[in-house]
């Protein structure tokens, strides 16, 4: 399955809200790749949070981020970031709400990961890859869809 990937241009993302439906983008990261080569990064972070727990959910790396005054303002950055490719996403209920007006084809990362998206997926794909913790849910599934490559 993974072998599709390798032909293609598409974006690995994560996205953290303020609130599952009806609230703003806190943080959206993504990932460019071309196949397994990554082309560019997209680490954009909402300026004024106002939910102390998710503010302190992304309390780091704050000088790699760039900021915004609202989630619209993100959204329209990440337009011009995807631009038609392939969108390969957590599919959570907040992600699928919050991509819901763009139109790029979706599909679930973890399709190629040969699993599915539950609460405790991240820790399964460190243990079963070995994998270091990161602040970046997407640099996991990027090294993930590296060692899936290798060990097909």
């Amino acid at each position: 399955m993974i072998d599709k990937l390798l032909k293609k241009e598409y974006i690995i993302l994560e996205i953290i809200p303020t609130a599952v439906k009806g609230g703003d983008i806190a943080q959206l990261s993504a990932l460019k790749l071309k196949g397994l080569q990554l082309i560019d990064r997209f680490d954009y972070r909402l300026n004024n949070i106002g939910n102390p727990y998710i503010e302190e959910i992304i309390d780091y790396d704050k000088d790699n981020f760039t900021y915004k005054d609202s989630t619209s303002d993100i959204i329209k950055d990440f337009k011009t970031f995807i631009g038609k490719d392939l969108l390969l996403i957590i599919d959570n209920e907040y992600t699928k709400n919050y991509l819901e007006d763009i139109k790029n084809k979706k599909e679930s990362i973890f399709r190629y990961l040969g699993t599915t998206c539950y609460d405790e997926v991240f820790n399964e794909l460190k243990e079963k890859y070995n994998l270091e913790d990161s602040n970046y849910i997407v640099d996991l599934l990027y090294e993930s869809l590296i060692y899936e490559s290798n060990n097909k």
